[in-house]
């Protein structure tokens, strides 16, 4: 008998060993459902939604593709040769069935910060894999050699706390960094409220006007300028710079980071090798406006359409795997993702890892402070991880040849107009975001 075929596309994030051990899972479903073959391939997460695209025109989808979170737009508005939606909304699939092959559905245990990210029109549509958030990385030993007592919950807070550092008598010569990245701009417009698009950034309707000089964005990039302008905050000169920002604070030149969960486990271990004490806490908010949620990033898995029934099940099945409580507790202790599901969550805590590991509970707290009465969420903007860019860009020249916030960043809004607005001429037709 022949087996049936799985094809699934899986973003190579080009941690060592990482396709390894996604391939050692598929073996190990595959051991536990006979008949069926699961055939990975690893692609950049920047390079899937292109390769999506082409494989659709050409009518060779695989039955899986994991989509980075900016590229949501990008598998909502992906269409086969006939003009067809490519993907079916992994909720609709599982048709309310407990388990699929066997394998118990996970859809009903996510986050609801996760659920939330990835449902279009009040349908979920794809399954999320790797899940990260954005933290203040703190160094408690030298806080307390200048003074501060308190780890800072606010912009405010964290200026003052930057103020004591940099007076400490033998202290680092700057007291924070972070990268110069689209992921910081994501949260600060996010915790205050604030969008960058039109129609709820663009979960509402399409998202087709942006806006990069709103009071949110604004408030963020002039308080960031001036921690800047008066030594606070250091930038290495290199947009996208994660290695420089991590060795400055691994480092002990910096007190405080800004950055993605996924560096927890790495800080850690270079904390206890320089000798200090780590904190991590959540990212901090703008204490000028209430608090508004924060944003998750990461990836998700996607259900091709169409596909004949065991196929779509094989499919199906293959996700719920991986999403599974052991599974997702295992790819969470291997790489500092979250854990996906609530369940993944109380196994990691019933098996003591959070009481040998609290840093790792950070990302949950973050999570758990998602209110459906104030739902922050990612933006749906076609070609966001490119628009990011343009951000980092314009930040680049605030920080270093003194371009005013509000003029550089309206020029900046001008040029991620026209990406976008190129986005949709190209998706031209009955789609479901543009």
């Amino acid at each position: 008998m022949t087996d049936v075929v799985v094809d699934a596309w899986l973003a190579d994030l080009t941690f060592p060993n990482y396709m390894d051990s996604l391939h050692q899972l598929a073996r190990r479903f595959e051991a536990a459902h006979p008949g069926y073959q699961v055939r990975i391939r690893g692609l950049h997460f920047e390079e899937i939604a292109s390769a999506a695209d082409r494989a659709a025109a050409e009518g060779q989808m695989p039955a899986i593709v994991e989509y980075y979170y900016t590229s949501m737009p990008d598998a909502l508005d992906a269409r086969d040769r006939a003009k067809r939606p490519v993907f079916i909304p992994v909720e609709r699939a599982v048709a309310g069935r407990a388990k699929v092959l066997d394998e118990p559905v996970v859809l009903d245990d996510l986050h609801p910060a996760l659920r939330a990210q990835y449902t279009w029109q009040g349908e979920l549509y794809s399954l999320p894999t790797v899940v990260t958030s954005f933290h203040l990385f703190a160094n408690v030993t030298l806080l307390r050699a200048a003074g501060v007592t308190e780890i800072p919950r606010t912009w405010q807070q964290l200026r003052a706390a930057c103020e004591q550092v940099a007076r400490a008598p033998g202290g680092p010569p700057h007291a924070i960094t972070w990268a110069n990245n689209g992921i910081p701009f994501q949260h600060a417009v996010a915790v205050q409220g604030g969008t960058i698009a039109d129609h709820d950034n663009g979960r509402s309707g399409p998202a087709r006007t942006l806006d990069f000089t709103t009071d949110e964005m604004i408030a963020w990039v002039q308080w960031w300028r001036e921690l800047h302008a008066d030594g606070l905050y250091v930038y290495t000169g290199e947009p996208e710079d994660w290695f420089g920002t991590f060795e400055l604070f691994a480092g002990k030149r910096v007190a405080f980071r800004l950055s993605s969960s996924n560096d927890i486990a790495a800080t850690a271990q270079a904390a206890k090798a320089n000798g200090f004490e780590l904190a991590v806490a959540d990212f901090p908010y703008n204490a000028d406006t209430p608090y508004a949620g924060n944003v998750v990033a990461g990836t998700s898995l996607w259900l091709a359409d169409g596909l004949e029934p065991a196929v779509r099940d094989g499919a199906l099945a293959f996700m719920q795997f991986l999403a599974s409580p052991r599974n997702s507790a295992d790819y969470h202790k291997a790489h500092s993702f979250v854990p996906v599901t609530r369940s993944a969550y109380r196994l990691l805590d019933e098996e003591g890892w959070f009481a040998e590991h609290p840093y790792h509970q950070a990302p949950n707290r973050q999570m758990d402070r998602w209110s459906p009465r104030r739902p922050a969420t990612g933006a749906l903007i076609g070609r966001y991880f490119e628009i990011q860019q343009v951000m980092t860009r314009a930040m680049h020249d605030v920080l270093l040849t003194d371009a005013q916030p509000r003029d550089r960043f309206a020029e900046a809004t001008v040029e991620a107009q026209r990406m976008l607005d190129e986005y949709h001429a190209r998706h031209a037709g009955p789609a479901l975001v543009g």
